[in-house]
C-alpha cells in the first residue's frame, strides 16, 4: 500500500476520506488500512480545502509552492556561485595587472 516515505495512492486516500464522511471512525479505518490516524485526519482536511469546504491552500497550490521554493533555492545557489566566480576573476585580474596570463 505505502510507497516511498509513507505515500499512498490517491485512490486509497479518496476512498478513506469518503468512508470518514460516510460516518466510519478514523480509528477503525486506521487499523483496517494500516494508516496513521493523523494521516487520515490530514487527508480529510486537505480534501475539504480542495473542495472549498475549508480555507487553505489547495493541493495544486501546495504543489506550485513546492516547485517555486525548489526553483528559488536553485536560483540562489546559482547566484552565489556566480558571485564567487566574479570575486575570483576580479582577484585574478588585480594580481595580474598587465593582462598577461602566461606563467
Amino acid at each position: 500500500m505505502a510507497g516511498k516515505r509513507g505515500r499512498y495512492r490517491p485512490g486509497l486516500k479518496r476512498r478513506i476520506v469518503d468512508l470518514v464522511r460516510a460516518g466510519r471512525s478514523v480509528a477503525s479505518l486506521a487499523g483496517e488500512f494500516e494508516v496513521s490516524e493523523q494521516s487520515i485526519r490530514n487527508w480529510v482536511k486537505q480534501a475539504d480545502v480542495d473542495e472549498g469546504r475549508r480555507d487553505g491552500l489547495t493541493t495544486e497550490a501546495l504543489a506550485e509552492l513546492r516547485r517555486l521554493k525548489r526553483e528559488n533555492k536553485r536560483l540562489r545557489m546559482e547566484r552565489d556561485i556566480l558571485k564567487k566566480a566574479e570575486a575570483w576573476f576580479a582577484k585574478e585580474s588585480d594580481s595580474n595587472p598587465s593582462g598577461d596570463t602566461s606563467s
